[in-house]
């Protein structure tokens, strides 16, 4: 025991219990012990004690507040549903050391942290005062603290943390709303990582249809933009299709009034405009088989009464108003016309073939396709069959001579009126709209013509999962998934991807949406899945730079123009086209400074047509034409047309087949002598127009014969000593005069020999002035009575000259420009007979008779004469 018992008075008895060392309620709060008294005993020893009775000693060690109070946890977390008052989210709990009742208890908590929807009462329960919300705060975070019934509250508060987390909805989960996709991707996920979250839902089973929205693209998806004889060609159908809607032109005139789209090529039609097809253009009675196609986008139609909207017409040109064949819309019925010549058939026939079609008014592109295989026609719309619901039958027509007037957009009313005019007006678009006279197409040529080049596509579906049923719509713009599994269908709707095959898609925005059909077990309420909507972001391809390239400059002789074969006007053109791609970032700072280079990536695609023009004025077919080699166009699958402006190829083909043919062109001219030069020009396309090339120019100079005798030189005007120069420069005029030569050039070469001359001139000029002025020398000389040593003199005078006084000398030498005229013209009247000997006499004689005396005195010495 930690006690001691001391006595204090020995005569009184008095005592006194102490403690022999600190006392810790904490340890031990009671003490219960026997106390004994004893008394001094007796004789000198003090022996024989007498005790006394024994006492119980109890004693209560009282408390001391000296212990804070502690929590048993150092982080409190709970979670709760947003939306709900909870009673009690979760308790803290926190303890003290004390002993005593009034210390080691804890009478209170309190909420630290201030502005929080949360409360706590005095067990430490924590509930939240107002509802939560999940999008205002995912998690709150609260600081607690005790106090004991002392009031001393605790050293350490404690963090309480709790999450909010939305209400449980039914749904798909973790999926991106924007879904980008690069050109030349392939096949890309759409939902790599979505699930549905069902919040413990009995489903029994799930169908699930994703569709893929592109009407609003093109004429209804992602198409080859090529012309429509194009990819009539390309998907194999039979040949003699004729465009009634074709691109304006000199050649196809009559869409130029009509409203035009120029990327696509779609014609709009707002009801107060139709188009003639000139006559000769389309076969004046079609056979019994026949195919009619087109792009067709309408709505309903105004009133409750409304027009026949008339696609197609062949009517009566004069007098009157009957229609021979004709298709047209009518309250969102397509119609289709066929009446018969009495030359033809004589008995009741089928005339009308009505099909009733929602698609015919949702204003959305539908592909159209009308097989006659008379007494049947057949319907294709988006590449399903449908067969009229209706047929009429009527009278064949009675033969006449009235001409008949193909429209389109409307039908021309000839009789019955005052003024022929137009009818029945349509309302939509129209495009690629044909007439292929005695054939049908087949179902595989009409799956080709209407197909999209972009859609819904399933990755290993090999690995799709068991129990997974999908279906895809023939467009590939719906699939639809049904299984049981929830996780087997997660699955497949992560493999469901978005593929563009096209080289250069069209760029924009792909709609997206996937709805969910739930089904329970029992008759529980079922869960209702939201509809899921995203977009398919196409981005930008990078766009083609188309480069033709090749000779620039021909020279050809005539005679090559004129022979059958022609000259060849582009031996070695060559198409390439490049992509620019910036150049990759260096990781200095001095390369992330300098400007980034672009590199050219050369790149392989199609091209569907190529124009060779005629610069300047136009071809004179009576005299010359381009031709081509239509052996290679067949052979590369490519078409052609020309006129007096120059040659179009067209046909989707390759960059190598288009060169093929653009080397074998050659221009023919039956008359080249009148022609200087020929200039044309290249330029290529690709997707109709949608890039282009640059323009590539080509001249081509003709090489004329020269006249001998209009550029015959005569070189016996010169004097001896510059007939050297000119003899040796005889061969290349010889062979100037048998050659033959560019216009141009020859000019150049008729300025250099004048120059020649001119030069050849001044020099005879300036000799005579040498040789007058030793004339003058001599005579003072004489004068003067000086005697001359002329034993060696030997005088070399020009024989042409005429002897002239020496007055008349001085006159010359002032008068330069006047004796450089003079000397030309005796150069130009001169020929070869000047250099004979009696010319030399008679000059002799001439200067005799102007100086007789001077003659006799000189003595000629013509010994060192050349000739």
């Amino acid at each position: 025991m930690p006690f001691e018992a001391v006595v204090l008075n020995k005569t009184s008895g008095e005592g006194r219990l102490r403690a022999k060392s600190p006392i810790d309620c904490e340890l031990q709060k009671e003490y219960t012990f026997i106390i004994q008294a004893y008394d001094c005993g007796a004789g000198p020893h003090e022996t024989n004690w007498k005790k006394s009775h024994k006492a119980v000693v109890h004693i209560q060690v009282k408390d001391v507040n000296e212990f804070a109070p502690t929590f048993k946890e150092t982080i409190y977390k709970a979670v709760v549903t947003e939306g709900k008052i909870y009673d009690s989210i979760l308790q803290v709990e926190a303890i003290d050391e004390d002993c005593s009742p009034q210390y080691s208890q804890i009478c209170n908590y309190e909420i630290v942290t201030s502005d929080v929807p949360f409360a706590i009462d005095r067990n430490g329960n924590i509930r939240n005062t107002e509802k939560l919300s999940y999008d205002r705060q995912h998690q709150y975070e609260i600081m607690v603290t005790a106090f004991d019934c002392g009031q001393k509250h605790a050293t350490e508060n404690v963090l309480v943390q709790v999450d909010v987390k939305p209400v449980c909805k039914p749904g798909w989960q973790d999926w991106a709303k924007r879904i980008e996709y690069k050109p030349g991707s392939g096949s890309m996920p759409l939902f790599p990582s979505i699930h549905l979250e069902t919040c413990d839902g009995p489903v029994s089973s799930i169908q699930i249809t994703t569709e893929l929205q592109t009407n609003y693209i093109g004429k209804g998806c992602d198409r080859e933009t090529y012309s429509e004889k194009s990819l009539q060609k390309l998907c194999g159908a039979s040949s003699g299709a004729i465009d009634l809607l074709p691109s304006p032109s000199a050649a196809t005139n009559w869409t130029v009034g009509l409203l035009v789209d120029n990327n696509d090529m779609i014609f709009k039609f707002d009801g107060k405009q139709g188009a003639k097809i000139p006559d000769g253009i389309v076969p004046k009675n079609l056979t019994d088989q026949f195919t009619i196609t087109m792009w067709m986008k309408h709505g309903p139609s105004p009133g409750v009464r409304a027009e026949k909207e008339t696609i197609l017409c062949n009517s009566d040109k004069t007098e009157m108003n009957r229609h021979h064949y004709a298709l047209y819309v009518h309250n969102c019925r397509l119609v289709f016309l066929l009446r018969k010549d009495f030359d033809q058939a004589d008995t009741f026939r089928p005339a009308e073939f009505h099909w009733k079609l929602d698609q015919i008014c949702d204003k959305e592109w539908h592909y159209y396709i009308v097989n006659v295989e008379f007494p049947v026609v057949t319907l294709y719309m988006d590449g399903t069959t449908y067969e009229p619901y209706l047929v009429t039958n009527d009278w064949p027509i009675h033969p006449s001579h009235i001409a008949m007037q193909l429209t389109v957009g409307a039908c021309w009313q000839g009789g019955e009126v005052t003024k022929p005019r137009f009818a029945q007006y349509f309302h939509g678009s129209l495009a690629s709209l044909t007439i292929r006279p005695g054939k049908i197409e087949s179902q595989k040529v009409i799956s080709c013509l209407q197909a999209c080049k972009e859609g819904l596509d399933i990755n290993s579906l090999e690995s799709l999962g068991q129990g997974i049923k999908y279906h895809f719509n023939p467009s590939q713009s719906v699939l639809v998934m049904e299984g049981e599994d929830i996780g087997n269908i997660n699955q497949a709707l992560q493999k469901v991807s978005y593929i563009n095959s096209r080289q250069f898609p069209t760029t924009g925005v792909r709609r997206l949406k996937v709805s969910s059909k739930v089904q329970c077990f029992g008759e529980d309420v079922c869960i209702s899945v939201p509809d899921v909507d995203a977009y398919v972001m196409v981005l930008q391809a990078i766009e083609p730079r188309i480069t033709i390239s090749g000779t620039d400059h021909l020279v050809r002789p005539a005679a090559q123009f004129e022979s059958a074969k022609g000259v060849t006007l582009f031996p070695n053109v060559k198409i390439v086209s490049t992509l620019a791609k910036a150049e990759p970032p260096g990781d200095s700072k001095e390369e992330d400074q300098a400007p980034k280079h672009v590199l050219l990536e050369e790149m392989l695609h199609n091209l569907d047509f190529c124009d060779i023009l005629v610069v300047g004025e136009e071809l004179e077919p009576r005299q010359e034409c381009l031709e081509l080699d239509y052996d290679e166009l067949r052979e590369r699958h490519l078409d052609a047309t020309n006129s007096t402006s120059g040659y179009s190829i067209y046909g989707v083909g390759t960059m190598t087949s288009y060169e093929q043919v653009l080397r074998q062109v050659r221009y023919r001219n039956w008359n080249p002598g009148s022609l200087d030069d020929r200039k044309f020009q290249i330029k290529c396309s690709e997707l109709n127009g949608r890039y282009t090339s640059n323009e590539f120019n080509l001249e081509v100079n003709v090489l004329h014969e020269i006249n001998p005798d209009s550029q015959y030189i005569n070189h016996m005007i010169v004097q001896p000593q510059f007939l050297q120069s000119i003899h040796h420069s005889e061969p290349e005029i010889s062979s100037i005069r048998n050659s033959v030569i560019p216009s141009i050039a020859t000019v150049v070469i008729i300025v250099c020999v004048g120059m020649l001359v001119f030069v050849v001139a001044m020099g005879v000029y300036r000799i005579r002035v040498a040789h007058q002025h030793c004339i003058q020398e001599s005579e003072s000389a004489k004068e003067s009575e000086m005697d001359w040593d002329d034993s060696a003199l030997t005088i070399t005078v020009n024989p042409m000259e005429k002897y002239e006084e020496p007055g008349h000398v001085e006159e010359e030498s002032e008068e330069d420009e006047d004796e450089e005229e003079e000397v030309e013209e005796e150069d130009s009247s001169s020929d070869d007979s000047d250099d004979s000997e009696e010319e030399e006499e008679e000059i002799g004689k001439g200067r005799g008779g102007q100086n007789g005396p001077r003659q006799a005195q000189l003595e000629w010495d013509d010994s060192t004469l050349p000739y």
